[in-house]
Formats: structure tokens, C-alpha cells, sequence
């Protein structure tokens, strides 16, 4: 082969490597830089995280509940967790007199990745530590705040609350925008005051749909075409609505917004390193087994006021289930409470 043959295939050759090259820059370039944007925004969020939630911070004087012996560590241990919708909102500028409008506790198993959510009717006719006689347990946080309102829970159920965390109305709207709505079932035609305090302002017809952050408070608050108990049953749904979407991929992006409407309307005595802790539940392969519960009872009403009068054998069931659930007492054979629903929460 002539020496000028040599050197024609030499430069083919070399061509068509820096072509593959070319074509190897090409892919590679824009992964390289996804992969940059992903961890700068994931590292921004991180500090926004950081920042926004600590500043939620709200020291509530307790190192540990009365009912604990040592204090807990959620990367570890079974812990609960009382979550507080308060019904103050700007226009009402009643954050201290507040009574609190849901009220649920939360137990959290760390073996059986589980979490069992029991709703408390804010009418519930209960003992309250704080005045030292019985009305509706919703009074509590009206007589002596977050402490008066952990201290009633803990003497109802009878396990220790480890953390709280209370939100108002401007948060719950803020939080459902952010994630771009929520589809959940509305199960009648209602209307509904809105977070400013107008009359009829929403207005929301039967059947599946998806609910701004106006909508969904509305169907969260109304109980006036059946109780306080379907009221709480609702609630609980439109959270786990709340929690799929929050932790799907088309809301990842949205996770800016969402941290500043949770931040600037939130109080808890969680650190942003034991917030941490609960991602563990999302991320851990299995996935989240989600349990409701519901406080049956039955209507009271002496002298005029109304109550929901607990049932006290579903309570005591409740009360065991919670107990076994945090490794307080040993697990036994009895009986589930009665309104319970369970289903696995895929991430």
C-alpha cells in the first residue's frame, strides 16, 4: 500500500473518532449537566429546608413527655406526633385564643414502616388536665395552648405525645396550591365559608375531582350535612391525598413552595434533624402501610351544649392498638378498632 493510501486512512480514522467523540460529548454533556441542576436544587432546597423549618422551631419546654422514661429518637424508635389545625387564621388574628378545628395523632413504627392515624371529633366530651373537669376536647387549646392540648391527648389515650406540630388555615391552602391541587371524593353538593370568613364562597358538587387549597379546606371543615365523625374521616383522606401527591415526581419541582407554606405558618418542637428522620418512611423500599382510625361515639347533649360522647370500648381498643403500635405494651390478639381503613401508600 502506497504511503499516500497510509495517509488517507489515517485521516478517515481519525475523523471518524472525533466524531464519535463529538457524538459521546453530545449525550454525555447534557446528563452531566441534569445531574448538576438536580444536585443544585436539591442542594438549594436542602438549605431552604434548613433554614425556613428551623425557624418553626418552638421549644415547648419538655425534653421528653411525662409518659416517657428516656428520651425518644425518631431515627430509631417508635414515636408519635400530634398535628394540630388551628382555626386562626390573619383575618381572625386569634392565634393564642385559637380552639383547635382537627385533631389527630399520628404513631409512626419504624420495623413495620406503619403509621396509624386516629382522628379526635373536636367535640369529643373529655377530661381536661389544664381546667381540671370535662368539655369538648377542641377547648383545650383555647384554655392553655399547645401544653394544655398535649396534656388532654396524653390523658385520653394514654401514650406519650413526643411531638407536635400545629398548623392554621393559611397554611393547609398554601401547602395543597403548591403541590397543584389534590383529587379526592366529595361526597355531597356543599357550600362553604372560605378562609376570609365569607359566607357560600365555595361552592363544590359531588364525585372526584381535584380541589385548590381554598376547595380542600372547604371540604375539610363542612360538617353540616352529616357529623363531626364523617367530617374527621374526610380529613384524614385529603392528608394521605396530601402526602401522594406531595411525594410524587410532578411535585418535586413544586417543593420550593411548599416548604415556605409549611415554614411560615407552622409551630413543632421537631428539629429539622429529627424532620429528617421521617423521610425514612418514604425511602426505605417498603412501602407505607397507612392506617385510620376514627373515635366512634354517639350524640349528647345536657343542657343545651352538644358533645360527641366516646364510645369506651373503642377507645380502649384505640388505646391499646396505639400502645402495642409504639412498643409500649406487648402486641396481643385483640381486637382492631372498630372505623379503621388501611392501605399501602406506594412511593
Amino acid at each position: 500500500m502506497s504511503k499516500r493510501n497510509n495517509k488517507e486512512t489515517t485521516r478517515l480514522v481519525k475523523t471518524k473518532k472525533r466524531k464519535i467523540r463529538k457524538r459521546v460529548y453530545f449525550i454525555i454533556l447534557p446528563i452531566v449537566i441534569a445531574f448538576l441542576a438536580v444536585l443544585s436544587y436539591a442542594s438549594y432546597l436542602y438549605i431552604k429546608a434548613d433554614s425556613v423549618l428551623t425557624d418553626s422551631y418552638e421549644d415547648d419546654g419538655r425534653e421528653k413527655s411525662d409518659l416517657r422514661e428516656t428520651i425518644v429518637d425518631p431515627t430509631e424508635d417508635n414515636v408519635s406526633v400530634l398535628i394540630m389545625g388551628v382555626d386562626a387564621s390573619n383575618v381572625r388574628n386569634n392565634a393564642e385564643s385559637s380552639r383547635t378545628d382537627t385533631l389527630m395523632v399520628a404513631t409512626l413504627n419504624k420495623i413495620d414502616n406503619s403509621v396509624k392515624l386516629v382522628s379526635i371529633p373536636r367535640d369529643s366530651l373529655v377530661y381536661i388536665p389544664e381546667v381540671g373537669y370535662e368539655t369538648k376536647i377542641n377547648h383545650a387549646h383555647a384554655y392553655g395552648g399547645t401544653k394544655a392540648t398535649i396534656d388532654t391527648v396524653e390523658n385520653l389515650l394514654e401514650i406519650p405525645i413526643d411531638y407536635y406540630v400545629k398548623l392554621n388555615f393559611e397554611a393547609f391552602i398554601d401547602v395543597v396550591d403548591a403541590i397543584g391541587g389534590i383529587n379526592v371524593e366529595v361526597p355531597y353538593e356543599l357550600y362553604e365559608q372560605n378562609s376570609k370568613d365569607k359566607a357560600r364562597a365555595i361552592h363544590l358538587l359531588p364525585g372526584e375531582q381535584e380541589l385548590d387549597g381554598e376547595e380542600a379546606l372547604a371540604l375539610a371543615r363542612t360538617r353540616k350535612l352529616d357529623n363531626d365523625i364523617e367530617r374527621g374521616k374526610r380529613q384524614q383522606e385529603i392528608i394521605k391525598a396530601v402526602v401522594q401527591k406531595s411525594v410524587s415526581v410532578n411535585s418535586i419541582l413544586n417543593m420550593d413552595d411548599v416548604i415556605e407554606a409549611v415554614g411560615s405558618n407552622m409551630t413543632t418542637n421537631m428539629t429539622f434533624s429529627e424532620m429528617k428522620s421521617f423521610v425514612s418512611y418514604g425511602t426505605s423500599g417498603k412501602n407505607l402501610d397507612f392506617q385510620t382510625i376514627t373515635l366512634e361515639g354517639t350524640d349528647y347533649q345536657p343542657s343545651g351544649t352538644y358533645y360527641w360522647k366516646l364510645d369506651e370500648m373503642v377507645l380502649g381498643e384505640t388505646k391499646q392498638a396505639l400502645q402495642e403500635h409504639l412498643d409500649l405494651i406487648e402486641t396481643t390478639t385483640a381486637s382492631q378498632p372498630t372505623e379503621t381503613t388501611s392501605e399501602e401508600i406506594t412511593y
